[in-house]
């Protein structure tokens, strides 16, 4: 190919050079010591709008607008690079040609000549504009982004794939009081409690699954507890890969404070249900202690019978104390949230406890079937007694000219199911989406608040449980709560 050159004539080789000049995605002009233009490509003189007849032999300020060689020092490093035979790389230059919008080149100038002698320089530009465009973009999204996550309300965090915390937006410094620069690089379980296994937590995301949530309580600067839910996505790079974790937290305070604040309106409503039943219950031993405080009143009554009299009077008040003491213990008022040892039994055996008069009343008979052994689950047993007995009232409600609620346990390897089961009027089909819902009631105005049924399922959801139900119109309703068993080694 070298031979080839040397072989064309003068005019095919300037030809060539044009063509090639020609073929250079870039702009280019070729000057000379008096910063005279000897040569121009096609690009220069698109981007320019200018004809090659008007630009040769054109000084470069007759070219170029004052405005750039004003505020540009190229006029200086073309002599430098005529002076000091060197390269001038990477400058950066706006250029706007007459009618066409403003343009971004990045220039550089080249020294040409013999003999360390320099007889020409080029002039290269580069037009970055849409480079500088999209960099612009990018940096502008860049920004909102940063500004949405430091906008938000919510907890925003990404970690690595080991937990280690990357970034930590004003919300978590001001829930937590934890600035970043003291949490970086720490791992995220480290500000939260109940958490077991993080690493296990996160592999499960790398797995497969998209996203997962979960309840752990924030620990503050000040060493206090802030409930939050968290919602944990994975992070993946350009290739669909796992490279990290965003974990959006929401405080859950505020939340737990109404649903406290619903859960006592729901029990006081329970109190009221209950209330016919209590009467009953507490009337009947008063009555013995009336009758009994009578005949003691009486001066000849026989030694035997005086201390039968006193015996039975014991016997109703402790019965009497019984009830009073089982429905304070109900009523009472517990901010109780940390999930303990319970012994399932236990709590189920209260609450049928205390619907045992209701149920008498209404010649319902309760059957229950308890494993010989402990069923221990984590979990606020104050919580789940409301559960049971919620879901005994709404059995005992449903069967007003009586019938049969039975109460039966099953266990699993890894968790136990309580069936409450009913004889009743069961559920209306078109109500069955709706059970769950607040407020929703079929009871008669003033005889339900809608509520019950919401805060079992609320519960159930906090105890990491489920709530099923089976219903037949007239036949009546089964509700399971299935809950996960205590571990061993836990």
């Amino acid at each position: 190919m070298l031979t080839d050159i040397q072989c064309l004539t003068l005019p095919d080789k300037m030809q060539l050079y044009s063509i090639l000049l020609d073929a250079i995605p870039s702009s280019i002009l070729v000057l000379d010591e008096s910063l005279r233009i000897v040569s121009v490509n096609r690009n220069f003189l698109e981007k320019s709008q200018r004809l090659m007849r008007d630009t040769i032999s054109r000084r470069l300020e007759e070219v170029f607008p004052a405005v750039i060689l004003e505020h540009t020092s190229i006029k200086k490093q073309v002599y430098d690079c005529f002076e000091k035979k060197r390269v001038v790389r990477g400058h950066r230059m706006t250029y706007r040609a007459p009618g066409i919008p403003i343009r971004t080149y990045y220039y550089s100038i080249l020294p040409i000549g013999e003999d360390e002698s320099v007889r020409l320089v080029v002039l290269l530009m580069e037009d970055v504009t849409e480079q500088v465009r999209l960099s612009e973009e990018v940096r502008r999204m860049e920004r909102h982004l940063a500004s949405v996550v430091e906008s938000a309300q919510d907890i925003v965090l990404s970690t690595d794939l080991s937990g280690r915390i990357l970034t930590w937006n004003s919300a978590a410094e001001k829930l937590s009081g934890f600035k970043f620069n003291e949490v970086k690089g720490h791992c995220w379980s480290e500000f939260c409690s109940q958490v077991a296994n993080i690493k296990g937590f996160l592999g499960q995301i790398c797995s497969g699954s998209d996203v997962h949530t979960a309840e752990w309580e924030l620990i503050t600067k000040e060493n206090q507890m802030i409930p939050v839910s968290w919602v944990v996505s994975p992070m993946m790079d350009d290739y669909r890969k796992v490279v990290g974790f965003v974990a959006v937290g929401r405080d859950l305070t505020e939340q737990r404070k109404l649903e406290y604040q619903l859960r006592q309106s729901q029990k006081i409503a329970a109190l009221g249900v209950m209330a016919g039943g209590i009467a009953h219950e507490i009337r009947n031993p008063l009555a013995i202690c009336s009758s009994a405080a009578q005949f003691l009143q009486e001066e000849s009554l026989p030694t035997p019978f005086a201390r039968e009299c006193a015996d039975k009077i014991q016997v109703s008040i402790e019965k009497i104390s019984s009830i009073i003491e089982n429905l304070l213990r109900f009523s009472r008022p517990t901010t109780a949230s940390e999930m303990v040892s319970v012994d399932l039994i236990k709590v189920v055996q209260e609450a049928l406890t205390l619907i045992a008069s209701h149920a008498k009343v209404q010649n319902i008979c309760v059957n229950s079937q308890f494993p010989k052994q402990r069923v221990l689950v984590n979990g606020v047993a104050s919580l789940l007694q409301q559960v049971f007995l919620n879901l005994c009232l709404n059995a005992v409600n449903a069967m007003p000219n009586g019938g049969a609620l039975t109460v039966s346990f099953f266990l699993y390897s890894d968790c136990v199911e309580v069936q409450v089961e009913d004889t009743g009027v069961g559920i209306n089909p078109k109500d069955f989406d709706k059970i769950f819902d607040p407020f929703h009631t079929t009871s008669p105005i003033g005889k339900g608040t809608g509520l019950g049924l919401t805060i079992c399922y609320s519960i159930i959801k906090q105890h990491f449980g489920h709530i099923l139900v089976e219903s037949y119109l007239n036949r009546g309703s089964k509700f399971t709560i299935k809950l996960p068993l205590q571990q061993k080694d836990s």
